[in-house]
């Protein structure tokens, strides 16, 4: 009895060892750079046209997802796309369950706290969209306005920077939603008044639901430009992409790939 107890207590502390080691090795595949995975994976909003969304037949389709699909062949990396909910995507990042923010992702100084962003690759801004017929002329005029926007947007964090204005909103507040298409839908049903949003997709969707239907104002909440989010450690991947963006577009690839989704050349 002694003999065999003493065995099991043997193989008990091999076991507990053995654990240990794997648990060393979890952590270290953990900590790796994403330079050194051979699969990367892209968080992005699903719902953003024209940038990154899924298309009618649920096919994973945008400017960004071109963009990422070219850039995965000259870094030589696979690329996966991972849906995520927008209002969680440093948490994301952070966390290692994504190693890229790309898609639509406006630069911002407070976001530039949380992640490293490659060179920017397209310019944009917050502008304001209102219903045809409605008497909301400029910025001035949203006073007593139900605004809305997409939650932790950049479109948010724009408005915040004009304390003022957006005291001036009905009840003090920007009214959030969960993505862009939902702010839209409450204009289109008279719930809100105005909706802020990344010109972008903005111009994208107005032009898919019929122009005479909005108004864009002339005012807006400032310019801004998109590029891609990294974790602060991961230089090398950094590196990797902007030299695939410069070289994309010297060689006409990031031209082609604009005038596809816009029409025109609008990539920086």
């Amino acid at each position: 009895m002694k003999k065999g107890f003493k065995n099991i207590i043997t193989l008990s502390i091999i076991g507990a060892i053995m654990l240990g080691f794997t648990g060393c090795g979890s952590k270290t595949d953990k900590s790796s750079t994403a330079a050194e995975k051979e699969k990367l994976v892209l968080g992005f909003d699903d719902t953003f046209v024209p940038m990154g969304f899924k298309d009618e037949n649920g096919e994973i389709t945008g400017f960004d997802i071109d963009l990422a699909k070219e850039v995965s062949k000259r870094i030589g990396k696979e690329i996966t796309f991972q849906p995520i909910d927008w209002s969680m995507k440093e948490s994301e990042l952070n966390s290692g369950k994504i190693d890229m923010i790309w898609n639509g992702y406006s630069i911002t100084d407070e976001r530039k706290e949380k992640v490293a962003f490659t060179r920017p690759y397209l310019d944009n801004k917050q502008i304001i969209i209102t219903l045809a017929d409605s008497k909301i002329n400029s910025k001035d005029e949203l006073k007593g306005a139900k605004v809305g926007a997409q939650n932790q947007s950049s479109a948010v964090d724009a408005i915040n920077k004009e304390p003022e204005v957006l005291k001036s909103f009905k009840d003090g507040k920007i009214y959030t939603f969960d993505t862009n298409n939902d702010a839209l839908m409450d204009l289109e049903a008279e719930r809100i008044d105005a909706v802020v949003a990344d010109e972008i997709l903005a111009k994208y969707y107005i032009n898919k639901k019929g122009k005479e239907k909005y108004k864009i104002l002339k005012d807006d909440f400032g310019s801004e430009a998109y590029g891609v989010g990294l974790r602060k450690d991961d230089k090398e991947l950094l590196e990797s992409i902007n030299k695939a963006f410069d070289d994309m577009k010297k060689d006409g690839t990031a031209k082609a790939i604009s005038e596809k989704w816009f029409g025109e050349d609008i990539f920086k």
